[in-house]
């Protein structure tokens, strides 16, 4: 993990009392809720008499999960004449609702934080989706004098020309960068943004309290327990004209691993991140049905994981981890669990690299299920070094984000 000059916050007199927080939260993203709940966590510890507010896709949903107020990316303007004047001025009407609702919120914080996440991609989204609702809620923070901060965020790919230019300038309109890997931040540099002097620290899950209970890292149980993560994964962008094909020659391969997994005794617990992972549970259900394959229950779990927490205690019953999902990764790694990446983006296979876990990786619309058996009999015979080294990564991890909370705590707390 590099170590970079720590970037400077201009002061105000007085510290921030009322923070919001933006970001994909609400809509069932185990990762995203991870973050949210990382940094709530601090700022509840710090600032406990800070009124917090999470700007988000589904505020009720926020609401009722982390216990916040919360509120909506867009203005709630609606009734049958704004819908007539929608089509007759091509939605001009709601555009400019948006900017006075962003405007509107955005005077009554101090400062804004967007914690974590691969927040500047546009994976399964265009320019005029995520995008702009990003590049127009940070212009009105500036507009508006609000403090913006990005966390320990995610950067690239950003495929689209339009969203590449939003989502950089965005990012340049904050008063604090720090990104969760190296990648992210040269990403950001390669389409242009000045980041020389943003800090680099490791993704904020990685500050989550783990489960209780939990099997002995190295475990030398007769019968290892494999974690095997799903995603319902169809292209970066999801083409409606190739995203069957894509789900469809993925959840074959992964019922071929998961046959072979069977096959030679080994007990397996499935894992999602995502509420719309469920598709590829069946579908992976009903490949194995197929194969006429009569399974214990014992030898294949399958349990809700739509928290962070969840995925961390289904991980934590197992000792050898193959995932997609990049917070799935991260909490395997966390918990000291030797992992192999079925990823769909470099940040999976940059986590990997930096655990010693490079020759561990594989793309997922390439997958190649002979080289994965082999990949994972090769972990499975040293997983006892493996661990040992990722612990080791992991309490560096740790150290590097206790600095950023430090950091961080000096601009929040009054009189430092």
């Amino acid at each position: 993990m590099c170590v970079h000059e720590m970037p400077s916050i201009s002061r105000k007199r007085v510290p921030p009392r009322k923070i919001g927080l933006f970001g994909g939260f609400g809509f069932g993203n185990s990762g995203n809720e991870g973050s949210l709940e990382a940094m709530l966590i601090f700022l509840r510890q710090l600032r406990p008499d800070a009124d917090l507010v999470c700007i988000c896709p589904v505020p009720d949903e926020v609401r009722k999960d982390h216990g916040i107020s919360a509120l909506s990316f867009s203005s709630s303007s609606s009734g049958t004449f704004i819908r007539f004047l929608n089509r007759l001025l091509f939605r001009a009407p709601s555009r400019l609702a948006n900017w006075i609702h962003a405007i509107t919120e955005l005077r009554k914080l101090d400062l804004l934080i967007i914690p974590g996440t691969g927040i500047l991609d546009d994976y399964n989204t265009g320019p005029w989706s995520f995008p702009y609702i990003l590049f127009r809620w940070c212009l009105s923070a500036r507009l508006c004098g609000t403090e913006l901060w990005f966390v320990s965020i995610g950067a690239g790919p950003i495929h689209h020309p339009v969203s590449r230019r939003l989502m950089k300038w965005a990012a340049a309109m904050a008063q604090y960068r720090s990104y969760r890997d190296t990648i992210s931040k040269e990403f950001m540099e390669g389409i242009g943004l000045d980041a020389h002097s943003d800090p680099i620290y490791p993704d904020l899950a990685f500050k989550l309290p783990s489960p209780e209970r939990s099997r002995p890292q190295g475990s030398d149980a007769e019968v290892l327990t494999v974690a095997l993560g799903l995603m319902n994964y169809g292209g970066w962008r999801s083409d409606l004209r190739h995203q069957t094909d894509i789900v469809d020659a993925y959840i074959k391969k992964v019922t071929k691993f998961l046959s072979w997994l069977l096959d030679r005794g080994y007990r397996v617990r499935i894992l999602t991140g995502d509420r719309f992972d469920q598709p590829a549970i069946d579908y992976l259900m009903g490949a194995l049905a197929g194969e006429g394959q009569n399974i214990p229950s014992e030898s294949l779990v399958i349990e809700p994981t739509l928290t962070l927490y969840e995925v961390m205690r289904q991980i934590a019953l197992t000792d050898i981890v193959v995932a997609t999902r990049f917070h799935n990764v991260v909490c395997a790694l966390k918990l000291g669990r030797p992992t192999i990446s079925v990823g769909y983006a470099d940040k999976n296979d940059a986590l990997l690299a930096d655990m010693g876990l490079a020759g561990f990786c594989q793309h997922i619309e390439k997958l190649d299920v002979e080289l994965l058996i082999e990949q994972f009999i090769a972990l499975a015979a040293d997983r006892h070094v493996h661990a040992r080294r990722i612990k080791k990564v992991v309490q560096a991890y740790q150290q590097r984000l206790a600095e950023q909370d430090a950091f961080l705590a000096s601009r929040l707390l009054p009189g430092m």
